[in-house]
């Protein structure tokens, strides 16, 4: 009897993979990989026909063996095994896989805070996006990049035609043995490899086909089992927008440095005309306020050493609560690719800044002069979604993140009226618009903003497919609480990094009860339709609410402290407005009155405090904004207006890394129910060895996690 060439059986039915987390010994980057791209990846060759009489005879007397007696007959471990795979630096706004998996390894399934905390002890405090935001597929002001090379190779970033995928065997896997692996995704030849059984094979999945993979192992007994399962890459497509809060404000992904002493000139000559601050580690310009406007060339050495934003005219870091949800969903989703527009801005508002253009904060770095506005946020993301839409006419968001609404009723002159106290500063800040009452405040909130959400959700429709469910607005929290309902005191605390402030306790109250009792309440109801004449169909304009964070943060305000502090927070900045030299001649040597010096402060530690004072903006950012109104805007880096604006305009009462990070664990189970994601596993963790030496802590790879748990029921959640 001759028999075909081949006898092809049929292939059992994939199975869904629940995901095991690979131990540290299988991390990616701690073992070999056979990648698609070496060339190890075949066509399928036919065997040999062969005559096998006597294998055929021995087939059909086990067939008629008992059927319990034939599974007894089967090794240990065999049928155990399942085909595992994960999408490879699945955020794909990271150029570098190693920037990821250092996310994904400081990753315990215990939220985002509990993740920055982990990277903020390795980086000993000074910020891990400093070795990040120089990788991103952005270019040097933010904006995104249509071709950008990952790990290698140049992808499209909106339209990717394929992405990289690892597959390994889990289970009881037989040590030292070969799997023979092949992928079919119907559209070409199949592609076939050998490799060792315990170790990941990496190739390139087309996108938005399903890929079939199967691997055949041998077993301890000469036989061959076969599992196989389907892999389909789901690419969620998620937009950031809005303003200083949904930028990330108060946190550039590489904070200034700063060191020795800097003269800054005081408002019509009070109280002696100067004082000094610690200045911008490597300037090496005049430092004093002897020698008038710097020139062009000590202008440029000022600004290439100022702090270092993923884009600067916005200030839109890493650090912000949108990104870091987009990047959550990424870490514990391993099936999903996810491709973040970031389009948020500082000082945005829906008139000016979603609408129209703003104007903008710094330069890039090395750069001292640029154009100083930024393009309307829809229109970047009408530009963007056309090109989405020559790849896939059908394709919309997926999700956008959105907050906006205090710069529409001027906020930060609100903040600016409480915190200034020097009357030659309130009139010129009250000149150039930048200082306003709670009464002020209260006129914009119910006169322009009601009109303004009605244009914001008809702009949103079309790139939602009219599903305003699908926006996750996450709003503000009142930055000015020392406890829930109870407002931080005023005074000088965190504040005296500048002689004309000082918080006024009478106006502080005012302003906390503003924004507790007008202000957050109205954009809920605007956001969510509450009051029935809000929205015109309250059904379907309603978006998905997030202020779950506003509980946490009231035991976080400005004025927090605690004895886990910073060693420099405790011993330098001190709470009755004594932290720095008033004395012209030492504050000149040094203008701190503790004993260390200005580089010690660590702008990314954990703190009490999830609100950026001036004294940590001015310590974090020391922004000199070049997008400020022409009334207010000078020419010599001394000038008395860079002294206020310097202290404010780098994120002062902004949230730290750490309330961005709180803002994200409130966001993401929203989050995953509008996306119909379900929960990431829970992970089984156990206590480690005491470090044998001295220094930060290493950020340990994942344990294995148990099976997934489903997600929360409602996919829009209030």
């Amino acid at each position: 009897m001759r028999l075909p060439c081949r006898l092809k059986s049929p292939r059992p039915r994939p199975k869904r993979w629940a995901r095991r987390r690979p131990e540290a010994s299988k991390l990616p980057f701690m073992r070999t990989h056979i990648s698609a791209a070496t060339g190890m990846l075949k066509r399928h060759n036919p065997l040999a026909c062969h005559t096998m009489r006597s294998a055929i005879i021995l087939a059909i007397l086990v067939s008629l063996a008992p059927f319990d007696a034939a599974f007894a007959q089967q090794p240990s471990g065999a049928g155990n095994f399942h085909i595992a795979w994960e999408v490879k630096n699945r955020f794909r706004l990271f150029r570098k896989e190693t920037d990821f998996l250092r996310q994904e390894a400081a990753n315990r399934g215990d939220g985002v805070l509990a993740t920055e905390d982990r990277l903020e002890r390795t980086a000993g405090g000074l910020g891990w996006a400093k070795d990040v935001v120089g990788n991103l597929c952005t270019d040097a002001t933010g904006n995104l990049l249509q071709t950008c090379e990952r790990d290698g190779i140049k992808e499209s970033y909106l339209n990717p035609v394929d992405y990289p995928v690892g597959v390994e065997i889990a289970g009881d896997v037989p040590q030292g043995t070969t799997c023979q692996w092949s992928f079919d995704d119907s559209a070409g030849p199949v592609r076939q490899t050998e490799a060792p059984c315990d170790q990941e094979v990496k190739l390139r999945i087309a996108a938005g086909r399903t890929t079939v993979a199967t691997a055949d192992i041998p077993l301890a007994d000469g036989t061959t089992t076969r599992v196989t399962t389907e892999i389909a890459v789901r690419d969620m497509l998620i937009a950031g927008m809005g303003d200083s809060i949904a930028a990330g404000e108060g946190n550039p992904d590489r904070a200034v440095r700063l060191d020795s002493s800097f003269c800054f000139r005081r408002l019509l000559r009070v109280a002696g005309g100067e004082f000094y601050r610690p200045g911008r580690a490597g300037y090496n310009g005049d430092r004093t306020c002897e020698g008038g406007p710097a020139s062009p060339a000590s202008a440029a050495d000022w600004a290439r050493h100022g702090a270092r934003w993923m884009s600067p005219g916005c200030h839109r870091s890493l650090y912000s609560y949108q990104l870091r949800t987009a990047l959550a969903l990424a870490v514990e989703q391993p099936h999903a690719a996810v491709t973040f527009l970031p389009l948020a801005c500082t000082g945005a508002s829906i008139a000016a800044g979603l609408f129209g253009s703003q104007a903008t904060d710094d330069c890039p770095i090395g750069v001292d002069r640029c154009s100083g506005t930024a393009p309307a946020q829809f229109t970047e993301l009408k530009d963007l979604m056309a090109s989405v839409h020559r790849q896939d006419p059908k394709r919309n968001l997926d999700m956008v993140l959105l907050t906006v609404g205090a710069n529409d009723i001027n906020f930060a002159g609100l903040v600016a009226n409480v915190i200034v106290d020097g009357t030659a500063e309130r009139l010129l800040l009250k000149e150039g618009g930048s200082l306003a009452s709670a009464l002020d405040a209260e006129r914009s909130l119910d006169l322009d903003l009601p009109d303004e959400f009605t244009r914001l959700r008809a702009a949103l429709k079309p790139h939602l497919n009219g599903d305003m469910g699908r926006v996750l607005f996450v709003s503000y929290a009142n930055p000015a609480l020392q406890a829930p309902n109870v407002p931080c005191p005023g005074g000088l605390d965190g504040l005296d990094v500048h002689p004309a402030f000082n918080a006024d306790p009478a106006r502080l109250q005012e302003a906390a009860a503003f924004v507790d009792s007008r202000f957050l309440p109205k954009v809920k109801m605007l956001a969510t339709c509450e009051g029935g004449k809000v929205c015109k169909d309250p059904i379907s304009d309603r978006m998905t609410f997030v202020d779950s964070h506003q509980a946490v943060f009231a035991q976080h305000g400005m004025c927090a402290h605690a004895p886990t502090d910073p060693e420099f927070d405790r011993a330098c900045f001190s709470q009755t407005g004594e932290s720095f030299e008033k004395n012209i001649a030492d504050a000149a040597e040094d203008p701190m009155v503790c004993s260390s010096p200005a580089s010690d402060y660590k702008p990314y530690a954990s703190r009490a405090r999830w609100i950026r004072t001036a004294n940590d903006s001015y310590f974090t950012a020391m922004t000199y904004p070049v997008g400020i109104s022409p009334v207010l805007r000078p020419s010599d880096i001394h000038d008395a207006i860079w002294g206020v604006v310097s202290a404010v305009y780098g994120g002062a009462i902004h949230p730290t890394a750490e309330g961005y990070a709180a803002m994200a664990d409130a966001a993401l189970p929203v989050a995953r129910g509008v996306l119909g994601l379900t929960a990431p596993p829970a992970i089984l963790t156990a206590p480690l060895a005491p470090p044998s030496d001295a220094g930060p802590a290493a950020v340990d790879p994942p344990a294995a996690s148990t099976t997934p748990q489903p997600a929360p029921a409602g996919s829009n959640p209030q």
